[in-house]
């Protein structure tokens, strides 16, 4: 957590406020900040409401990874549904004398 940032604003911020902040972050830099929310909770020395303050981001954070993730195992599965379907698609390319596979070259 960068030190100038007040743990007492983010408690009182409205969680829309920090989604729309976080909404912006690619996975690797919410991967990046939920690991060093987890850092800083496991060193201790933390006030109840720094520590949930924390908590909470680093919840928001973990959603926001897992979005992150449904989307790449969709792109994912879209691009092997693809490749299943190329067998097909060749076979029809062939009854159509090739063209297409001439197109692709």
């Amino acid at each position: 957590m960068d030190s100038e940032t007040s743990v007492d604003d983010t408690v009182s911020e409205p969680n829309n406020d920090t989604d729309d902040e976080l909404a912006g972050l690619g996975y690797e830099e919410a991967r990046d900040q939920l690991i060093e929310v987890v850092k800083d909770l496991e060193a201790g020395g933390l006030s109840l409401e720094e520590s949930l303050a924390l908590w909470e981001r680093g919840e928001r954070l973990a959603r926001l990874c897992e979005r992150h993730l449904e989307g790449a195992r969709e792109r994912i599965d879209a691009a092997l549904a693809t490749v299943e379907q190329s067998p097909e698609e060749a076979a029809e390319d062939d009854e159509d004398g090739g063209e297409a596979a001439e197109d692709s070259s």
